[in-house]
């Protein structure tokens, strides 16, 4: 197994501070145009000539008027006003910027004492973050120390967790009990499995994202008998108050927004290396708990009963090393199965990327240019929902099944190289790597937004753009402005990282059908008599793809139809299923 680079990488610190140019710019954009309205008003301000608009909505917009030429007057002024206690007032804005002193902070500046930035301290601290709240001095003081460095414990004295903010714990568990509601097969296989308890002395280590609907799965392997230890497989989708929730009640988990690369491997090494406690499961989302289990102690394999992976990037690894010869367990491909590929990869991502692009670069997306890098699932929903949004889409593929059907449901196929001086987005869905390179992003336009909307965060080659000639501008929470020498800039979303899952939510429906597959899938592992599975990677068995599917019909008040036994007979099917072979494609 060819393995991976990131591990020993150490987190790069980049500067960026708020562009001044362009803010002054902003301001002055923005005090021309009320000079303008003012005197527009000013000429037409006759109330006879408005006899459609009321005396009171007149009332109103002369005080506007007033005021908004008064503002004008104060603004071409060079006085700063003051307040009694020596603060310079807001109201007044002159030529001359006032600096603050969180403008003037540089993103990733602070280090922890142990020289670790905290990307969690850059992000909550930005200044145009919509979502962001003050805090009091207490609050901004934890928010500074790297939780590797805090002593944590929950109210019952457990220290087996390493969180954000344990303070943060009553806020997740009601996020817990909402995505409750929504998943109601996985709540509906909690009650029935419960009392069997099928997963009683399994020891779950698990990777995956750290949301409301992964904290559901969790302790639904925790009711059916599994004892679980956790991190998180993004460094920016962790919901901390979630993570809170969980450490509230003695759920050994390892995640904070924001981890560096040195943080992300310390967590899952936590919950590895434990005192008198080895796994003998693995549930993983792009392999890195199984590639540093395989790494760092292979030994912990002789326990192990199988692996369950949910994404691309982590079935590659596994069919590598099944290749190789040294895949030392049975592994089950969840990305793989129907419910999976449909809803998590095609429905999800058609109603999140929208959501995505908005809440991270506000972008209108009528008219606009974009590039869809992989016509999969992913890419399907991707290009389905921008089309749907007036977006000239275009498409690149490698495999002629899938460019064809790109070119049948009216998007035009290309080379990425042939567009990507015009395209106003370009949006990775492949699970590849280095699908955006350098020599892309040099002859991209001033202003393209580039993202990658993959399982995998080497699509977009991030690293090409971390060189001295090439600035680096944190414009708010998961976008950065990447400056060339010439003044042009890109933008990027999430570093390369997933962006739905880093920047915005996912439908809760659409995880509930993905952590039902799972749970199934480590039940069947665990349960499966010695001989039935050999050390390679394995589909969902289609009876249970089935089943899944079956218990989330019940959100719809939906009835199948039942074959009769003329028509069993006649098809060579049981009653009961499964309806398909294995090779059918849906």
């Amino acid at each position: 197994m060819e393995m991976d680079s990131s591990l020993d990488s150490k987190p790069e610190i980049r500067s960026a501070t708020p562009p001044k140019e362009d803010n002054d710019s902003m301001k002055e954009s923005s005090h021309n145009g009320e000079a303008a309205t003012s005197s527009s008003l000013e000429r037409d301000g006759d109330s006879s000539q408005l006899p459609t608009i009321s005396s009171k909505l007149l009332r109103m917009l002369e005080a506007a008027t007033t005021r908004q030429s008064a503002l004008v007057k104060m603004q071409n002024s060079e006085e700063v006003f003051e307040e009694n206690d020596g603060a310079v007032s807001e109201a007044p804005r002159t030529k001359r910027q006032i600096q603050y002193p969180e403008q003037m902070r540089e993103f990733d500046s602070h280090l922890t004492k142990t020289g670790r930035r905290s990307l969690s301290h850059s992000i909550s601290h930005s200044s145009t973050d919509s979502n962001s709240s003050g805090g009091s001095d207490a609050e901004d003081l934890e928010d500074e120390v790297c939780p590797r460095d805090m002593q944590q414990m929950n109210s019952k004295g457990t220290r087996d967790f390493c969180i954000k903010n344990i303070k943060l714990a009553d806020f997740g568990r009601r996020e817990i009990e909402l995505a409750e509601d929504e998943m109601t097969a996985l709540m509906a296989l909690r009650k029935a499995a419960q009392g069997e308890k099928p997963l009683a002395a399994a020891k779950i280590v698990g990777c995956t994202h750290v949301t409301a609907q992964t904290a559901v799965l969790f302790e639904t392997l925790k009711v059916l008998g599994a004892q679980c230890r956790w991190a998180a497989c993004n460094i920016y989708s962790t919901q901390d108050e979630v993570a809170a929730a969980l450490a509230e009640q003695d759920f050994p988990v390892f995640a904070w927004k924001g981890e560096s690369e040195d943080d992300f491997w310390w967590c899952i090494d936590r919950c590895v290396n434990v005192e008198d406690w080895e796994p003998n499961m693995i549930l993983d989302d792009g392999g890195d708990m199984t590639h540093w289990i395989y790494k760092k102690n292979p030994h912990l394999f002789k326990k192990v009963k199988g692996i369950v992976e949910e994404s691309i990037t982590g079935i590659h690894r596994l069919h590598h090393l099944s290749k190789a010869g040294k895949l030392c367990v049975p592994a089950i491909n969840v990305n793989d199965s129907v419910t999976k590929q449909k809803f998590d990869n095609l429905y999800c991502c058609r109603e999140s990327i929208l959501d995505s692009l908005k809440k991270t670069a506000d972008i209108m997306f009528g008219g606009k240019q974009v590039a869809v890098c992989g016509y999969g699932e992913v890419g399907k929903g991707c290009s389905a929902a921008l089309k749907a949004m007036g977006s000239v889409v275009y498409v690149t593929e490698t495999d002629p099944i899938c460019a064809l059907q790109a070119c049948m449901d009216g998007f035009r196929l290309v080379k990425l190289g042939d567009v990507v001086r015009q395209v106003d987005m370009v949006i990775t869905c492949t699970g590849n790597k280095n699908v955006v390179v350098r020599e892309h992003m040099d002859l991209m336009k001033n202003g393209c937004v580039v993202c990658n909307m993959g399982r995998s965060n080497t699509e977009i080659d991030v690293n090409s753009l971390r060189t001295p000639e090439l600035v680096w501008l944190h414009v708010r929470a998961q976008v950065d402005h990447i400056v060339w020498p010439d003044g042009k800039r890109i933008v990027l979303l999430a570093e390369g990282r997933v962006l739905n899952l880093s920047s915005s939510t996912v439908p809760i429906y659409v995880l509930s059908i993905t952590a039902t597959t799972q749970a199934l899938a480590l039940i069947e592992l665990f349960n499966a008599p010695e001989g039935r599975y050999k050390k390679d990677v394995y589909l969902l068995p289609k009876k249970l793809d089935e089943y899944v599917a079956s218990l989330h019909l019940q959100t719809f008040d939906a009835r199948l139809t039942e074959l009769t036994d003329e028509q069993a007979k006649y098809m060579g099917l049981s009653k009961n299923g499964p309806f398909k072979p294995s090779y059918y494609r849906y």
